[in-house]
């Protein structure tokens, strides 16, 4: 005889394993740090890449101002103000990738706590029988 509690627990986590779980299992084998540090690393290079993008296309559009002020500027305080653009915006972006991976890493790892949860009472709904 088919137990509809079994059957509709077996169906939920048949449904998170093809879908988020996929993912949580990913996120869930490393350790938090290791996690974090990882995802961290990888969006501040992105920042890099486009921070130095963005600041040459902006030299391109300004070649022609930036060229005819260049003997009449202080460069050293445009480069201050360049490198403080630099550490505020790739700063910026790590410290809201830590903020969002903290939060992904421990919504990951209650949900596999559930999963887990789960897998033992189906185990014990087995055994009962």
């Amino acid at each position: 005889m088919l137990n509809e509690e079994r059957i509709i627990l077996m169906t939920r986590m048949a449904s998170y394993e093809q879908g988020e779980g996929r993912k949580n299992v990913k996120i869930g084998n490393y350790f938090r740090s290791d996690y974090i540090t990882v995802q961290v690393l990888k969006s501040v290079i992105s920042a890099i890449v486009a921070f130095l993008i963005m600041f040459g296309l902006y030299m391109l559009c300004n070649f022609e101002e930036f060229m005819k002020e260049l003997y009449n500027m202080d460069l050293l305080a445009f480069a201050k103000s360049v490198l403080t653009y630099f550490c505020v915006f790739v700063g910026g972006y790590g410290v809201i990738t830590y903020v969002i991976c903290t939060w992904k890493y421990v919504s990951a790892k209650n949900s596999l706590k559930r999963y887990y949860h789960n897998l033992k009472k189906l185990g014990s709904m087995y055994k009962e029988q």
